[in-house]
This record gives structure tokens, C-alpha cells and sequence, in this order.
């Protein structure tokens, strides 16, 4: 062979390899073209999601926001209507450990000064009573969707003094008409149970139980 024929040869070769790597390097930015084209959708997607999810938290804020005053002004009512004074309820939503946490307050105006406590720490059991139903009405007609079905209580007024009790009776009959809601209500207090359109006394009389439908006359 000769030295002609030799580098002809090595020629030769070196096409195949730059014909074999120039396809392998149109591959390529084939291949990084693709990636672009998919990081771009990806941030465009990740910029959109993070646009919903701002949207959402202000929608939960807002809806949160809605429902604790709702619920707040529930109470208040219903505190001040059976205890007759100008006692308000308040809850304060805090974050701790990226969860959130709702404290409950009662606050009372004595002589132009706020004495705010915790219902469960320095409150009498009625207040505690009082509050416990009306967060319980409060949730049961916010709640979305809503529920249906009658309010079922057990003693719902167990601490509240004969003074109020009266006032426990009538908010009892006017929330059940104004929400239109049947009340289930089981109590030894005759004054509660005088409000219902239908009672029952049940009275263990041995290992029987006898059930007397009982009459009121109001």
C-alpha cells in the first residue's frame, strides 16, 4: 500500500467518525431541545401552581375568617341573651408547628374594663354550658354541606342556675323554629323539658323502665 493509499485510508476513517459523531451531537441537541421545552413547561406549571395555592390560602383565610365571626356573634348572642349582660365570646387563631390552633375567650366589660378569660379555667359551669351549646349550633348550621338531621343534647344546661334557666328554654324553642331544626333533648330539668312538643319521663321501676308522655300546662 502505498503512503497515498495509506492516508486516503485514514481519510476515510476519520469521515466515518465525524459522520458518526455529528449524528450523535445532532441527537443531543435534539435531546437538550426536548429538555428545555419540558423545564419551560414545568416552571410555567410550577409558577401556575403556586399562583393557585396563594389563591387557595386567601380563600381558606377568607372562608376562616367568615366562619369564626360567625360563630363568634352566635355565642355572643347567645351569652348575652340567657345570662342578660354584655358578656362576648372571641376566638384568636394562632399557628404553632404550621397548624392551626383556635383558642375560645369570654369577655366581660365590668366598669369599662375587659376581664377576658378562658370559659373552662375561671368561669362557672353555666358559662361553659351556655358556650359548649351554642359552638355546637354554630357548627351545625355553617357547616358545608350542610346537615341535616335534628340537634341531639344530653343535659344541655346541667350547670346553669335556676335563674337563667327559663332563658336556656326559650333560646332553645327559638333556635329549633328559627333554623327550623327538630331538638332531641334528654334532661331532669322540668322547666327544659316543658318547652318540647312532645316529652317523655322515663322512670326505672325495678328492672323496668316505664315511659310516661307528659303534659304541660303553659
Amino acid at each position: 500500500m502505498t503512503e497515498y493509499d495509506e492516508l486516503k485510508s485514514y481519510l476515510d476513517l476519520l469521515k466515518q467518525y465525524y459522520a458518526k459523531e455529528s449524528g450523535k451531537r445532532e441527537k443531543i441537541i435534539e435531546q437538550l431541545k426536548e429538555n428545555n421545552e419540558k423545564i419551560a413547561s414545568i416552571e410555567k406549571q410550577q409558577e401556575l401552581l403556586e399562583q393557585v395555592n396563594i389563591l387557595l390560602q386567601k380563600t381558606s383565610q377568607f372562608a376562616r375568617e367568615q366562619a369564626k365571626v360567625q360563630v363568634e356573634n352566635l355565642v355572643t348572642n347567645c351569652l348575652e341573651y340567657i345570662f342578660e349582660n354584655n358578656t362576648q365570646f372571641k376566638i384568636e387563631i394562632n399557628e404553632a408547628y404550621k397548624k392551626q390552633n383556635a383558642e375560645f375567650y369570654v369577655i366581660t366589660n365590668v366598669d369599662g374594663e375587659e376581664i377576658k378569660t378562658k370559659p373552662t379555667e375561671s368561669r362557672g359551669g353555666g358559662v361553659v354550658d351556655i358556650v359548649s351549646l351554642a359552638l355546637r349550633i354554630s357548627f351545625l348550621q355553617i357547616h358545608r354541606p350542610f346537615i341535616e338531621g335534628p340537634l341531639i343534647l344530653d343535659e344541655p344546661a346541667k350547670h346553669v342556675s335556676e335563674e337563667y334557666i327559663f332563658n336556656v328554654a326559650n333560646f332553645l324553642k327559638k333556635t329549633s323554629e328559627m333554623f327550623n331544626r327538630q331538638i332531641i333533648m334528654v334532661t331532669h330539668n322540668n322547666h327544659l323539658s316543658a318547652i318540647g312538643t312532645n316529652a317523655y319521663k322515663v322512670e326505672l321501676k325495678g328492672t323496668e323502665s316505664i315511659v310516661e308522655k307528659l303534659t304541660f300546662n303553659l
